[in-house]
């Protein structure tokens, strides 16, 4: 038997070694992360919940929601525990980069292409005229009636 056969055999075996073996490490470090939670820490469920734990049972965490509003949760179904400064943070709603001078993204997008009014280039009604420029090069000539499609009118 030729060894040219076996190598891939061989390097195959050897990558669902190292698989198994990362999957491992992943679940133990899952494991000590929710081995962390204790009542009053704050938590991100896998769902995107936020909560705080008020009792940690085997298998279970007794969570509030909101308060006075408890549920009860799979240990599994914790993907997170913050710290207490991160979980005050999103708790109360505050940015993560309130301090720097990031840009700010605004609602729509008037205010950064201007109003149609400011361009000048309405008809009378608020409608913009469509085309290259004032000078007629192939502006919108339609009739106030004509819908766009097939030419019709309504």
């Amino acid at each position: 038997m030729d060894i040219a056969l076996l190598l891939p055999f061989i390097l195959l075996i050897g990558v669902m070694l190292l698989m198994t073996r990362s999957a491992k490490n992943r679940q133990r470090q899952a494991m000590e992360m929710r081995d962390q939670m204790e009542p009053g820490t704050g938590v991100r469920t896998i769902g995107g919940m936020y909560a705080e734990v008020k009792e940690v049972r085997d298998d279970t965490v007794l969570l509030e929601i909101s308060p006075g509003v408890h549920a009860l949760f799979a240990k599994n179904a914790i993907g997170a525990v913050l710290d207490a400064e991160e979980y005050e943070r999103i708790i109360s709603g505050e940015s993560a980069f309130a301090d720097d001078d990031s840009p700010v993204v605004p609602d729509d997008a008037s205010s950064l292409t201007g109003d149609a009014t400011d361009t000048g280039k309405t008809d009378g009604d608020g409608r913009v005229e469509l085309g290259k420029s004032e000078d007629g090069d192939e502006a919108d000539t339609r009739d106030a009636g004509d819908d766009g499609e097939n030419g019709s009118k309504s």
